[in-house]
């Protein structure tokens, strides 16, 4: 299949069968924000086939500073719709899928895990992000997970590790011990860092009752869900690490594709 001309830096490094599995390939993002954000970007701009998006949330003017869809213009509009909108803009043959929708155990079912080659887990909830690892590798997805993004300063300390050997990271630990009280032995790769950072500023209103998060009426559809009022405390971040992380966690996915596509045959 010939290569599309927005692509063709990418052809030269990866080769014509790596950018036809790329073009084949089935990934979901789960958690638009400012890690999951970058990560769909990278896929669509390096010649991903389909990509749903996943999260139920609206933009906030707080995202503006780590997320790529998140402007000062577009406070109050669907995360996914406004990513769907941009990327389709920069590969109109990728078929994206946008999907306004919480991922939980609750609404596990309502997701066709089996049906990506990809799962890449970008979400912040504790128990959805240990319940999607174990589900999407239950189904036999390729499954790439990112820790924690905020409180950090410093890119060049982000790390890719089994889940089993990430080190300091605070989610990180969190969510070992949750896949194994549900009995989960598998192995997901992460992207994390161990650097951790306190806030040096005051938070005013994220988490509090002057929060900034828009919100969307019942009868104009799904609602958004609003996170930071179910969080202990509100850290800060910043897109040269979030964005680092996301590209990361991209950068999984592609160099899966190209070591599968340079396997010698049988």
């Amino acid at each position: 299949m010939p290569t599309l001309p927005i692509f063709h830096r990418a052809e030269l490094l990866l080769g014509t069968s790596a950018m036809d599995r790329l073009s084949r390939s089935r990934a979901v993002v789960f958690g638009v924000g400012g890690v999951g954000s970058w990560s769909a970007e990278a896929l669509v701009r390096t010649g991903l086939g389909h990509l749903t998006l996943v999260d139920s949330d609206l933009i906030c003017i707080t995202n503006a500073n780590r997320q790529v869809q998140a402007t000062a213009c577009n406070a109050g509009a669907v995360k996914v719709t406004a990513l769907a909108q941009r990327l389709s803009e920069l590969a109109p043959a990728c078929d994206i899928v946008p999907v306004q929708k919480v991922y939980s155990p609750a609404t596990r079912d309502e997701f066709d895990l089996g049906g990506f080659d990809y799962v890449l887990d970008a979400i912040d909830s504790l128990s959805c992000k240990v319940d999607l690892i174990a589900s999407a590798h239950r189904c036999g997805a390729t499954v790439f997970a990112s820790m924690g993004a905020a409180s950090k300063l410093d890119p060049t300390q982000i790390r890719v590790a089994s889940i089993w050997k990430t080190e300091i990271c605070p989610l990180a630990r969190r969510v070992r011990r949750g896949l194994r009280e549900i009995g989960f032995d598998g192995d997901v790769p992460c992207v994390y860092s161990p650097e951790i950072m306190e806030n040096s500023g005051v938070a005013t209103a994220c988490g509090s009752h002057a929060c900034m998060c828009p919100r969307l009426p019942l009868e104009e559809g799904v609602p958004s869900h609003e996170w930071c009022s179910h969080k202990a405390f509100i850290n800060g971040s910043l897109v040269h690490v979030t964005a680092a992380f996301g590209m990361a966690l991209a950068g999984l996915v592609i160099q899966d594709i190209f070591r599968q596509s340079h396997r010698p045959s049988k």
